[in-house]
């Protein structure tokens, strides 16, 4: 029986740790408006919001495209009547492989607030026309990403028409990030092929 060489093994526990854990990213401004928020619903007798991941991936990509049409940010109170529908954001849905007739129920709500100040995030949302959404108890997943000076929070009902389930699965769609996986493919064919 063949034995691993040392090269072997080490690129096999590179490989099994890079594929157990990959990286997650959690930024200080989205988790305080989160608590913020939850604690505004909690004030009102709602439940709170939980963590959606698609929601997140939404509010991510969402938050992305602002930033690259480079949306000037003049007036922390900018969330008037910028409230969407996701079907108004097919290249969001697409990107995070959710599934079409799921994103019904869903709403998106971008702020503007120069250097998110925390307290001026939480009152955009909490004091203006923001509210009927953050009050309606419909409303119980969340998903949450900020770039520069925006905030994009993106609401999930708890109908099928606002769930955001996943689509079928495609292994070129998947958020995993599988250019992770081909550098870590490619070094370890190189360490094998330079022994």
């Amino acid at each position: 029986m063949a034995s691993l060489k040392p090269s072997h093994f080490f690129f096999v526990v590179v490989v099994a740790i890079f594929l157990h854990f990959h990286p997650v990213h959690s930024d200080d401004e989205e988790d305080h408006l989160l608590q913020g928020l939850n604690s505004f619903r909690t004030s009102a007798n709602l439940p709170a919001f939980s963590k959606n991941k698609n929601a997140g991936c939404v509010a991510k990509k969402i938050a992305d495209d602002i930033d690259d049409d480079d949306q000037p940010c003049n007036n922390p109170s900018n969330s008037r009547g910028n409230e969407t529908k996701l079907s108004d954001h097919p290249k969001a849905i697409s990107k995070c492989n959710i599934d079409v007739n799921t994103t019904s129920d869903v709403i998106i709500l971008p702020v503007c607030v120069p250097k998110l100040v925390p307290t001026l995030v939480l009152t955009n949302f909490t004091r203006t026309h923001y509210s009927k959404y953050i009050n309606d108890s419909s409303f119980t997943g969340i998903g949450l990403s900020s770039e520069d000076d925006w905030m994009v929070v993106v609401l999930a009902s708890n109908t099928s028409a606002g769930s955001l389930a996943n689509g079928a699965y495609s292994l070129v769609n998947t958020k995993v990030g599988l250019d992770h996986y081909m550098v870590l493919l490619l070094l370890g064919l190189i360490i094998c092929l330079s022994q």
